[in-house]
């Protein structure tokens, strides 16, 4: 595999055995940003969990408390004063049937769906394509709701969604490279506290085995959850 001369020179400056410290772990990051665009600062947080077992599977969302840096397309399918309240609170793209058929017609010009409970139905017809890019709202979410207001708002303002994956792995971004340290460590705690609250009652004993940190183009970095607590 290439590796550029770039990381190449960063390799010495990590060890892949140490535990950081979140904030030593931050600047480290920060200081080895080489790229010309803004990187993320991503949180890969390892589960004591069995994936294949549903009652022991996490979801759920967090408002991040200095949010994530990242731009959301909001799209609402409502109709009626619903659809008023959508773009009132700053919606992307607001529509019912017609929302419906540009996703039919592959037009997805948004990174998050929310709706309100009266157009299931017509979310239900198109489920098989949100479904495989996991726009398909939810109540759980929060993304099925009929306070449209506070779902686009937190959205917006930096509202993150996780799940493990197959691996019992939790990825999240969780703001931007250039973000305060003193920002990106509130958020990284906030993140973690979450998924630590969301332990499963199927699980018995320690629930994180491991958390790391990276960029988006830089190396992992196992974290000291002592820190984070």
């Amino acid at each position: 595999m290439f590796i550029s001369k770039n990381r190449k020179n960063l390799e010495g400056k990590f060890d892949s055995d140490k535990i950081y410290d979140p904030v030593e772990a931050i600047k480290l990051l920060k200081q080895s940003a080489y790229v010309k665009f803004q990187e993320s600062l991503e949180v890969a947080i390892n589960l004591r969990i069995d994936s294949g077992k549903t009652d022991q599977n996490i979801r759920g969302v967090i408002n991040l408390p200095k949010g994530t840096g990242k731009k959301i397309r909001v799209a609402v399918m409502a109709k009626g004063d619903k659809a008023k309240e959508a773009l009132a609170a700053g919606a992307d793209l607001v529509g019912d049937d017609d929302l419906a058929k540009q996703v039919t017609d592959g037009k997805i010009n948004f990174d998050l769906l929310i709706s309100t409970p009266d157009m299931m139905p017509t979310i239900g017809k198109i489920g098989k394509i949100l479904g495989p890019k996991g726009l398909m709202p939810n109540p759980k979410l929060g993304t099925v709701t009929q306070d449209i207001k506070s779902a686009v708002s937190n959205a917006k303002a930096g509202q993150v969604q996780f799940k493990n994956d197959k691996a019992g792995i939790v990825h999240a971004g969780i703001g931007k490279l250039n973000f305060s340290e003193e920002d990106l460590l509130e958020n990284l705690k906030t993140f973690y506290s979450s998924i630590s609250k969301n332990k499963p009652d199927a699980v018995k004993g320690s629930f994180i085995k491991k958390v790391s940190i990276a960029s988006t183009m830089g190396f992992g970095l196992s974290i000291n959850v002592q820190a984070l607590r």
